[in-house]
């Protein structure tokens, strides 16, 4: 198991993220994501877990500061972890906490909004809440609840398109041209989003999240669903497959900048844990303990094996 100290500390980051700005909650989830990944995966070898909570820790201390500038934001990396004491709810409170934020949520969930970070960063604060109401206390819930309000008007990301088009906000990119998925079920959800790793992830595309976050987006709503939001999940199909629709928009970008490498080691060795940074992705800290976890939430959910060894084949591009 992974410590659970980074539960409680990953809370209370994500509740104070609105401070900077939305993407910041991409530290405290970051920290829960391990949390959570330990509980999945039980049978962690004792160097993994040490890593992972090296990874974390390298988080808290403030390594991955790209989210916001601290100057600007008036608040640090430092700030956002620092201890709190946590006012106990009573049971009551404590139940109706998760609801608080699925409320927050569904104000924003039918769109997609920064690569699906809205949904990515409320369902995990969802499931800590569910499985330790204890944690519901008012500054937790009020904060999770402003965090959420930060995705009320953003739109779905930016992406790639070349040096010669360069970036572009996903609201001004015309996705007439791609066929919309089909799917209308979590199931199918699930099934999409591994052939999409499984067909496209050796080659280089860059925007609106990328795969890790078609993974997390996907992930997202499958734990909404398990918390007992199945209707708000049912609502946030769209929202994936426009994400997913967008993403097949990019162009591949192997020569202009090569193809994507692929780690040698499986991740769930110790010996892939010592590659402490991506060769190839930012925010390596954050994105690579939220993908594992996304992923181990897909593979639990589907039910094709034969599937899931060639995408977890397929993660080794991902997570070098």
């Amino acid at each position: 198991m992974i410590d659970f100290v980074y539960l409680r500390r990953g809370l209370v980051g994500l509740s104070r993220a609105h401070r900077a700005n939305g993407m910041a909650g991409h530290l405290g989830s970051a920290l829960m994501a391990g949390y959570f990944f330990g509980e999945l995966r039980t049978d962690l070898p004792i160097g993994v877990r040490f890593a992972i909570e090296r990874d974390l820790e390298r988080i808290i201390g403030g390594e991955e500061a790209i989210w916001f500038k601290a100057e600007k934001a008036g608040v640090t990396i430092a700030d956002l972890f620092a201890p709190a004491e946590l006012e106990a709810p009573d049971a009551a409170k404590g139940d109706l906490a998760a609801g608080v934020v699925a409320e927050a949520l569904a104000k924003n969930i039918d769109q997609t909004r920064q690569s699906g970070h809205n949904t990515i960063f409320a369902s995990i604060a969802i499931r800590g809440l569910r499985d330790h109401p204890e944690f519901g206390a008012p500054m937790v819930v009020e904060g999770l609840q402003k965090l959420m309000a930060t995705f009320d008007n953003q739109g779905p990301g930016r992406g790639f398109f070349g040096k010669e088009k360069g970036w572009k906000n996903g609201g001004a990119v015309k996705v007439d041209g791609v066929p919309e998925p089909t799917y209308d079920s979590l199931a199918g959800m699930v099934d999409e989003t591994l052939d999409e790793v499984i067909a496209i992830v050796p080659h280089r595309r860059t925007g609106f999240g990328g795969l890790h976050h078609l993974i997390d987006h996907a992930a997202a709503l499958i734990e909404l669903n398990d918390q007992g939001f199945p209707e708000l999940a049912e609502r946030g199909l769209a929202a994936h497959r426009h994400h997913l629709r967008l993403l097949r928009c990019l162009p591949i970008l192997d020569e202009e900048e090569g193809p994507l490498a692929k780690v040698d080691e499986d991740p769930l060795s110790p010996e892939y844990w010592a590659h402490r940074d991506s060769v190839q992705f930012g925010a390596a800290l954050t994105h690579r303990i939220k993908c594992l976890y996304g992923f181990t939430m897909l593979a639990k959910n589907s039910e094709d094996e034969g599937k899931v060894g060639k995408a977890w084949e397929a993660m080794r591009y991902l997570l070098a």
